[in-house]
């Protein structure tokens, strides 16, 4: 996929010709430690609400995602492989060269007007997050999220950001006209796990610290306790440590998912792994040897641990945030606005 297919003619901007064609895209940096070594790429997009295939085991139908690339550099995003229909790096550059939509808000709020909009269920933060770091600088979301208030338009979010505390107000706003759901993402609550695999979010703590505040201004969360990791994150102890402070939170429910590794993320992650436990490697291989996902009897012991230990702390799981809508994520590819001939497959 080529830029050209995702963006509208721009009337003004300095562009990389080479890869994006003349005057479609602006290339940005910032003299800032937060954003050191990091492109932004401004675009105006030509759509903003992206159908999910007929295909798709998702029970949700449109996506809005104003960010490609994400600077919580998270070792086994699964959705590093989106950067290559883009012709950019699935590693490095995918933490590094993000793309931002910079007209999303008053591209949703004219699609959400249209005749032909019939205000179904938008899901966002379904391919990289939209509090990431960059959406402090670019604040796209309080437009978003006063557009589809406006338009009484039910939405949920999946976040590993506290940036979202920051639009509480417009949230509740949105809370009190339509259907609203919300979801924080912690996997566990390891210090040091997170700071090698997560190095550019917010700790779990502070990601369950948005679920708190979220429960004490009558805002339900949940929490998609994912990705739970083989062999470093797995043992009982850390379930349960995990599905303890998530109860602690005020959670509504806890959803787990066991990590999978479609390729582009496979690859980025095992590179890690190899660098850091080196010991695990030949297990990964056998562990996935059959695809992306881990074995089904895997998955589904991992599964009934934690709703064991969710009971045991008092909360189900699954209940009124974003995770009921969450199944297991279907194969990366270009967002339909942005690929050729209009095909999508969108993802959490």
């Amino acid at each position: 996929m080529r830029w050209e297919n995702l963006t509208e003619p721009a009337e003004h901007g300095r562009a990389d010709t080479a890869l994006f064609g003349a005057d479609s895209v602006t290339r940005r940096t910032f003299d800032t430690p937060e954003f050191a070594g990091v492109t932004f790429h401004e675009i105006r997009a030509r759509s903003i609400i992206n159908r999910v295939p007929a295909v798709s085991r998702m029970s949700f139908q449109w996506t809005v995602n104003p960010y490609r690339g994400c600077t919580h550099a998270c070792v086994y995003c699964f959705a590093r492989r989106t950067h290559s229909y883009l012709d950019l790096d699935t590693g490095l550059g995918f933490d590094s060269q993000i793309v931002v939509k910079v007209n999303a808000p008053e591209l949703l709020r004219r699609q959400l007007g249209s005749r032909r909009w019939q205000g179904e269920h938008i899901a966002m933060g379904t391919n990289v997050d939209c509090y990431q770091r960059a959406e402090g600088r670019y604040g796209l979301m309080p437009g978003i999220i006063g557009a589809l208030r406006d338009h009484a338009n039910p939405f949920s979010i999946l976040t590993k950001g506290t940036l979202i505390l920051r639009d509480l107000d417009l949230l509740k706003q949105a809370h009190a006209v339509t259907d609203v759901g919300i979801s924080v993402s912690v996997g566990f609550t390891d210090p040091v796990l997170w700071r090698s695999v997560e190095p550019g979010t917010p700790s779990p703590e502070r990601r369950l610290d948005v679920v708190r505040t979220l429960a004490e201004h009558g805002i339900g969360c949940g929490v998609l306790m994912a990705p739970v990791i083989p062999f470093l994150s797995d043992e009982p102890a850390q379930l349960r440590a995990t599905v303890r402070a998530i109860a602690a939170a005020g959670a509504t429910s806890v959803t787990p998912l066991v990590l999978h590794l479609r390729p582009g993320a496979r690859e980025w992650f095992m590179a890690w792994l190899a660098r850091h436990h080196p010991y695990l490697v030949r297990r990964y291989e056998r562990l996935y040897a059959e695809g992306a996902y881990a074995p089904k009897w895997y998955q589904r012991r991992v599964t009934r641990q934690v709703h064991e230990l969710a009971g045991e702390y008092g909360i189900g799981p699954a209940g009124d945030g974003m995770p009921r809508r969450i199944r297991e994520p279907e194969p990366a590819g270009p967002e339909a606005s942005e690929a050729p001939g209009g095909t999508q497959l969108t993802l959490i």
